[in-house]
């Protein structure tokens, strides 16, 4: 697909910014707290994140949808397709699929390529037939749907750099850590869901019928991990990504700490939020002075 790339976006269009429209839609709907966080990108970083996220939800949304009547087969079906329209735009410049258009002219302004893509795709299809992983797969299945996400965002956040390659290589790790904290919070507050509905148990080893505090700090422990090797690298990027990563690592840090003070038990029955009213909080700290 590498070679394939056409060079540049062609001049934005009325249907570019129906597109754009139409990834943003996706973001506001299924996600608040990066809808908040996003607001403190400058502009165009904004528009083309979302367009990073808004395919991220589509995929998702295919293997994750919980309707018992949408079988493996069609799901996919539905990622294979989704798979070759992203990699026929990012020939042509242009897709039929909104969502896809819209990531397909920031990836190509970006430098977004089968690199970064390829695995994505690949942890999405695991989704559809591994209900129980190993640390291998667990690792390669966080790398795929959680790091290459951090590595697009990335390499959105230094298009504009003139060595953009070299800081990318130096802010990589960082970018690959602050995901894979973001996805493995996710993995435990929807313990019980991916367990109890979709039939998946993410973390290797891990009883979920017999979860308990020490399992929760234990992970907890390897996320703080995690989140402390994204914070080295924050400093270092541009001020026009950085207020909202700081917002966003943040946001994820309140929400680590609420895990770790909910018993084990509770974790099991009911979603851990962080509060509207403290995602404000939060955002405003990173908003004003660059601190939470």
């Amino acid at each position: 697909m590498n070679s394939l790339l056409v060079s540049r976006p062609p001049a934005r269009t009325l249907y570019d910014s129906v597109s754009e429209g139409s990834a943003a839609m996706v973001i506001r709907r299924y996600s608040s707290s990066f809808g908040l966080a996003s607001l403190l990108l400058a502009k165009p970083v904004r528009t083309q994140v979302r367009n990073v996220y808004a395919l991220v939800r589509v995929a998702d949304e295919i293997v994750d949808n919980p309707d018992p009547g949408l079988g493996r087969a069609p799901r996919e079906q539905m990622l294979s397709s989704l798979q070759d329209d992203v990699r026929q735009s990012l020939e042509t410049g242009y897709s039929g699929n909104l969502v896809v258009h819209a990531f397909a002219r920031t990836a190509i302004g970006c430098g977004i390529d089968a690199d970064l893509i390829d695995p994505f795709f690949a942890s999405m299809r695991m989704d559809l037939d591994t209900t129980v992983h190993t640390p291998e797969s667990f690792g390669r299945y966080v790398y795929g749907s959680a790091e290459v996400v951090g590595l697009m965002c990335l390499r959105v956040f230094l298009s504009a750099d003139h060595d953009r390659d070299r800081e990318y290589a130096r802010l990589a790790p960082g970018a690959q850590r602050l995901g894979a904290a973001f996805q493995k919070l996710n993995f435990l507050r929807d313990l019980a869901d991916d367990h109890d509905v979709l039939r998946r148990s993410y973390f290797p080893g891990l009883d979920v019928d017999g979860f308990c505090d020490a399992d929760r700090d234990g992970i907890l422990d390897d996320i703080a991990a995690d989140l402390d090797a994204a914070a080295v690298v924050i400093p270092f990027l541009p001020t026009s990504s950085r207020r909202a990563v700081v917002a966003a690592h943040a946001t994820f840090a309140e929400l680590a700490a609420r895990l770790r003070a909910t018993p084990a038990s509770d974790i099991l029955r009911s979603r851990v939020r962080v509060p509207d009213p403290v995602k404000v909080r939060v955002v405003a700290g990173a908003l004003y002075g660059g601190r939470t």
